[in-house]
Parts: C-alpha cells; structure tokens; sequence
C-alpha cells in the first residue's frame, strides 16, 4: 500500500521491536525504513497482525484497571521518569529521527524535537485535577470528579513523529490511561525506541507499541477494546476514524489537517517580518499542520514582501540532516514530494511566477527546493489544497474584506495569522476569522499550556493544557444527600 521495501533473507539492518505488555515483540514480517535523504534503508519494523493488536489492546486493558487505581502522585512522578528518560536518551533518539524524517539534527529539527518531548512531558506532570464542588448545602453535596476513559488508541503522523507521539501518550497516562500507539509506517523506529525506553519506567501493558500499515490503524479505529482514540492526520483519514470509532462510541480527538492562512496588512514593513513569515510556513520543510501555507499580502507591499522572502529562499542551505551545514531536510517521502511538485507545475500551468525552486534538486533523496509562487489565485490547486511541503503561494489583494473571504474560504480552521504594525487593526482581523489559533504577528508557535485545536474540517477536540488533560478523561458525579 505505501510501497515499502519489504524484508528479504539478505537484510541485515536491525529490526526495532513493538512493545506489548512490557515485552519486546518482533514478527516474521517487517517493512524496510528508508532514509529520505539518501534511500538507504534505516532498519526494520515489524508488520502487527490483528492477533497482535487485540493482545496489545488486551495488555493495556489489564493494566489500566490497576495503573487507574494508583494515587495522583503515582502518575505524575511516572510522567516525571518519562520526562528524565527522553532528556537522557535524546541524542540517540534525535539521530534515529533524522535518520527516518529526514529533519536536520540541529536547529529546527530532531534535536529541537526531543527538547519538546521532555518539555511537554515534565509539563503535564505537574497538572492536577482537582474535585469540584458544584454544590453543597444542607440537602446534597455534589461533586464532579475526572475519571480515566479507559484505553487510548493513538495513531501518529511522520512529520513530527515524537513529539505528536508525547502529545497523546502522556496526557493520557497521567489522567490513569493505558495506550496503544501506532506510528506512522514512514517514520516508526524512533517510536519503536523511545517506547522500549519508556517502558523501562512504566508498569508494564501501561504504554504498548504496535506498527503496520493502514489496515492495522483501521482496527484500532473499530476496536471494541480501545476508549478513546486521539489522531494526528489527514482529514479524510479522520473522517474514516470517526466512522470506524461509531461501533463502540469511542471519545475521539482528532488533530486534522490545515491549510492555514496568512494576511499581511499593508502597514506592515516586509523587511521586519519576512523572517517570521518564512519559518511559519517553512519550519519542518512546510510538513507541519499548522504551517502557514497560503499567504495573502495587500498589494502595496506585495513585491517588496516577495522580494525578502525570495532573498530567504535563496539562503537557506538544504540537505541531509545529519550534516550540521543544512537548515532544511528532504520531505518526507516520495508520495509527498510528488504532490508538491504536481501542486507547483499545475500553478505553473495556470500562469503563476515561480519566484524560487520549482523543480526536484538533481540529487539522491526526496529534495523539492523552496519554491515560492507569486501571482496566483483561488483555483489554482497550489491555494486550495494543503501542500505540506516546500511550496508556499502568495495571493495579492486589494481590500480586506476580500482576502478574509478567502482565507475563510475553504474546509479548513487549525491556525492563521495576522501581519500588522497597528495592533488593534490585527486584532479586528483576526475576530474575523475561523480558526482554532489566531497568531498576531507570528505564526505557528505551540506551547504545553496553551490549548490547540481546529474547526471546521481541521478537527475535534483540543491538546495541551488542563482541557487537553481533561479530554483523556470522563466527567463522573458523586451526588451525595445530607
């Protein structure tokens, strides 16, 4: 289905193990990792069959009843001795992910990742949950309690591999959870290993691993044993979940895809925000949800701001992400370096500029320059679908109202951007506008307590912060008379 590299009797590379109820697992049947920056093969993993999954669901079934029984504190501290394990394991695992995602090791990239992990992890260790009172008087006294939802089902993407894994793993053992994740089949060895790390401080079945490809994510999706599943994705893959998840009434929280917009008021001074402007649409190659990928800048400044991002563009060194000199890495996989050049050359087609790149380097690896396409407008497939990638298009405008039709436009609401010197004209833009996160003279910036989600077809549900730590749980009421 995704075209892998299947093991054949002369590999050699190390097969990394699934996880399941403490164990280390491995099949007969494994995939072939490959590299994107070179296409050498980065190690295997093990293809999960359904018999596998339903022990790994069972295993976190059977441990969630006692992990759910530990005091509060029990579960923090064990967030805490997660948090200890990314920190000292984090050079192995950096170069893992670079290895695998193809993200330089350095800057932006899988070292910056790792520093997220522990980040978010020591963070949700220190979130409590407190009784609410919502009554009491001499009739009743009624309290609202937060209660574990049972097994959490996580399926995770390949563009920010381990950290999204932290983002739903954690939450969800601290609210007195087990998991089942499933990485993505792109990108799964540094999950497999950080998991094997992981459980050296976690009771065993609390935190379980399985890889494979699509149809293996399909039965987490309808598994009667998993309560709850939290996806970071496509949304025609949510919408799939969604249906599969109908059987048993599954809680869902579903981190979808963006197409998030970026408009440039015409006070702005290009040169001041250029930069920013750049690594909110560029940071990971573009292959974040809530990059910025579509910009709408009045036509004022248009060509002053296309000329300091061209400048940019032209400056940014891209290669293997092993090597310290390289700012960018390849994308991904070949599948998304085809829809980004296919994105490019239809807007090509259609008579847009391309003010930078516009071709596959002519090198070993799934490298597509930064192209930035000017003169460009709604239809054109390049603004209105989600490239994910190193292709930004750049909408001119005239008048305001316009261009939040626009940028409201289109299925999508995880997170935009407003460009302004004048601050009260950014903010009367940004009300204007549907989106889970509106950044004012930013874009893209994440943090452990500040809650993140979309509208729209962006998602369901928030992560991070107390409402992310209260979705992995049910309400229960004690409703007690006097």
């Amino acid at each position: 289905m995704f075209g892998f590299k299947k093991k054949t009797e002369t590999t050699t590379e190390r097969t990394y193990p699934m996880t399941i109820d403490g164990a280390p697992v491995t099949t007969d049947a494994a995939d072939e990792v490959i590299n994107p920056a070179t296409l050498d093969v980065v190690g295997l993993a093990p293809l999960c069959s359904p018999e596998l999954l339903d022990t790994a669901v069972a295993a976190a079934q059977a441990a969630q009843v006692l992990w759910a029984r530990e005091p509060d504190e029990v579960r923090k501290e064990a967030c805490r001795k997660m948090a200890g394990v990314l920190t000292e394991n984090a050079a192995e695992l950096a170069e893992l992910l670079t290895r695998e995602q193809g993200k330089p090791l350095k800057g932006l990239g899988s070292e910056f990742e790792l520093g997220g992990c522990a980040g978010w992890a020591g963070y949700a260790a220190e979130l409590d949950m407190p009784v609410k009172i919502l009554q009491e008087d001499e009739t009743a006294r009624v309290e609202q309690h937060r209660v574990p939802v049972g097994v959490v089902g996580s399926i995770t993407p390949w563009n920010w591999p381990l950290m999204i894994a932290i983002w739903h793993i954690v939450p969800a053992i601290r609210a007195g959870n087990a998991v089942v994740i499933k990485p993505s089949p792109f990108t799964p060895l540094s999950t497999l290993r950080m998991v094997e790390l992981l459980n050296t401080v976690l009771p065993k079945g609390v935190l379980n691993c399985v890889t494979g490809e699509g149809p293996i994510g399909g039965a987490m999706s309808g598994h009667d044993g998993i309560d709850k599943i939290v996806f970071t994705g496509s949304t025609a893959t949510g919408r799939k979940i969604m249906q599969s998840a109908a059987g048993n009434l599954k809680r869902l929280t579903l981190e979808l895809g963006g197409n998030d917009a970026g408009i440039v008021l015409p006070d702005t001074k290009s040169k001041e925000i250029a930069e920013g402007i750049f690594w909110g649409a560029f940071i990971n190659g573009g292959q974040t949800c809530a990059a910025l990928k579509r910009l709408y800048v009045h036509d004022a400044i248009y060509d002053e701001m296309c000329a300091e991002l061209a400048a940019l563009a032209e400056a940014i060194p891209m290669g293997d992400g092993l090597d310290e000199a390289s700012a960018l890495g390849p994308l991904q996989n070949e599948m998304q370096l085809n829809k980004v050049a296919a994105l490019v050359d239809d807007a090509r087609a259609q008579g847009a500029k391309i003010l930078t790149g516009g071709a596959r380097l002519d090198r070993p690896g799934y490298f597509y320059p930064i192209t930035l396409v000017a003169d460009i407008a709604a239809g054109a497939r390049l603004v209105d679908e989600e490239q994910f990638g190193t292709a930004l298009p750049i909408i001119r405008y005239s008048d305001i109202d316009d261009a939040i039709a626009q940028a409201n436009g289109l299925d999508f609401g995880l997170a935009a951007s407003v460009w302004s010197s004048n601050l009260d004209a950014a903010r009367s833009v940004a009300a204007r506008i549907e989106a889970g996160t509106v950044y004012i003279n930013k874009h893209g910036e994440v943090a452990p307590h500040i809650p993140f989600g979309g509208v729209k077809g962006s998602g369901i549900g928030v992560e991070f912060g107390q409402e992310g730590l209260e979705a992995n749980t049910d309400i229960k009421i004690y409703n007690i008379a006097k």
